[in-house]
């Protein structure tokens, strides 16, 4: 295992995210990861991401790690509760200590913000985790699944440790958002998904059905031309490996390593052997041609997804919805996600919607769907110029 020296910190270049334990890919079993987390640990593995928003991940990491407390860094994460960040210096407060009374420890190593709360001034925040870190509860603070501007203004305000960040050959967007915040702030950036939550294994092929209650389920990433253009990556990717003796998976992982910013890169497995050959993937430096000759694959594949994805928003939005709610649910899904990754509209704009639509989630039925034309309708006047 190669490390990462920040200040006084050495992390581990590969670490090990939970969120496996929501039940967010299916049902959890626990022994099985409670033996990935003992190996990846036995394998140098010193960084571990948990949330308070992922059921009993930070419970059941705080007592698979307490043997060994002094030799891992522990990230977890302020989530709120049904939905709703509340960032307020009492909220960040009572959640801090929450989750130290749930991990079994006096102190957490990384504490990050994990959604936003417009309603909360930012300096508001930071003062309240300044304020965790002067009483020796937190180490230090860093921020996740946030606006880029809300992001962008955490940065300025001072005190920031790092930026977490989904980033992986198929999943390329904070290339060009987060990771410059990160240059110019100096700032660590934490990837997760590096594997395109498995994609890149090639265990999925066109057509795949996830269980109910798996999250790719629904992720656009697994729908359209989004998928068509991952199988893609993986095979560019799995050729290029041949001459590393590396899998798609490991040449993809090694990518992520290979963007200067990134000080870890967070794999998800609950299999141990899936864990193991994760970790090949810090050893691995690509050189410096194939790196280039990878990066301008991805450049003409971001060209080529743009104009398909356009095409398909426009079809989506101006079509009737699909009969089965889950289909339209699905196709909404796709194009609020696409119409932010192709900046035609901003996270902000489209949060609301989201929301409103995600809370339709739990019964995907016919009343649902009729629902889901309001909003197919509010999107039409929202998306336009695709």
């Amino acid at each position: 295992m190669k490390y990462h020296t920040i200040g006084d910190w050495r992390l581990s270049r590969i670490g090990l995210g939970c969120y496996g334990l929501s039940g967010a890919y299916g049902a959890v079993d626990e022994a099985r990861f409670e033996r990935t987390l003992r190996a990846a640990f036995e394998q140098g593995v010193n960084f571990f991401d948990t949330a308070e928003g992922y059921g009993v991940a930070e419970t059941f990491l705080g007592r698979a790690l307490a043997p060994v407390r002094d030799q891992v860094y522990i990230a977890t994460k302020l989530s709120g509760t049904g939905g709703q960040a509340d960032l307020s210096a009492s909220a960040v407060q009572s959640a801090c200590q929450a989750s130290l009374r749930r991990l079994g420890t006096d102190m957490i190593d990384l504490y990050q913000i994990h959604f936003d709360d417009p309603n909360t001034p930012v300096l508001e925040t930071v003062t309240a985790l300044d304020g965790l870190v002067e009483a020796g509860m937190i180490r230090r603070y860093g921020v996740s699944h946030l606006p880029v501007d809300r992001v962008r203004a955490y940065a300025e305000a001072g005190g920031l440790f790092s930026i977490l960040m989904e980033l992986s050959p198929v999943a390329r967007g904070a290339l060009d958002t987060l990771l410059p915040i990160c240059d110019e702030h100096n700032l660590a950036a934490i990837a997760f998904s590096v594997t395109g939550r498995g994609i890149l294994s090639g265990c999925y092929a066109g057509g795949h059905i996830f269980a109910t209650g798996d999250i790719r389920r629904m992720d656009p990433l697994f729908k359209r031309e989004r998928f068509d253009s991952a199988l893609r990556v993986r095979d560019y990717l799995a050729k290029v490996g041949e001459c590393y003796s590396a899998t798609a998976v490991q040449m993809g992982i090694a990518w992520v390593l290979a963007q200067p910013q990134v000080a870890c890169a967070l794999t998800g497995t609950s299999s141990p052997a899936h864990l193991a050959e994760n970790l090949v993937a810090s050893e691995i430096n690509l050189a410096p041609a194939d790196l280039d000759a990878l990066n301008a694959f991805l450049a003409q594949e971001d060209a080529r997804l743009a104009v398909a994805q356009r095409v398909t928003v426009r079809h989506i939005l101006a079509a009737p919805l699909a009969a089965d709610p889950e289909m339209a649910f699905n196709d909404l899904v796709y194009v609020m996600e696409t119409a932010v990754s192709l900046v035609i509209v901003s996270e902000g704009e489209v949060m609301a919607t989201f929301m409103e639509l995600f809370s339709l989630r739990e019964a995907l039925d016919e009343n649902a769907r009729r629902k889901m034309q309001g909003i197919q309708h509010h999107l039409r006047g929202m998306i336009s110029g695709v």
